[in-house]
């Protein structure tokens, strides 16, 4: 093999290998991770849109956290205390909806 040819059989340390113990983000994982969160957002302002048809106030308080989840997914990994409160959240949340739907 010549000089600036390229053995298939070898690595290419420029592409992308899911493979790679030394990627730090084997499969994209931040992304991936990105995307659940602004669905969950996304989910937070359709049910918070929902209520808000039965229940103002109790509709604007759900849509209003829709945002701030968004934030808080973009927050980085090692802060203390998101996952909880975005956990709270989401279970205070279908709480509510659950109650709207019940009462109405």
């Amino acid at each position: 093999m010549t000089p600036g040819q390229h053995d298939p059989g070898q690595h290419d340390p420029g592409q992308d290998d899911p493979w790679d113990l030394d990627d730090p983000d084997p499969g994209r994982a931040r992304e991936r991770t990105s995307l659940a969160w602004t669905r969950t957002a996304l989910s937070f302002a359709a049910v918070g849109a929902v209520v808000l048809r039965k229940d103002i106030i109790l509709g604007l308080i759900i849509l209003c956290a829709a945002p701030v989840t968004w934030q808080l997914g973009r927050l980085a990994h090692h802060l203390r205390g998101r996952l909880e409160l975005v956990t709270g959240t989401i279970v205070a949340v279908a709480l509510a909806a659950l109650i709207v739907a019940v009462t109405h």
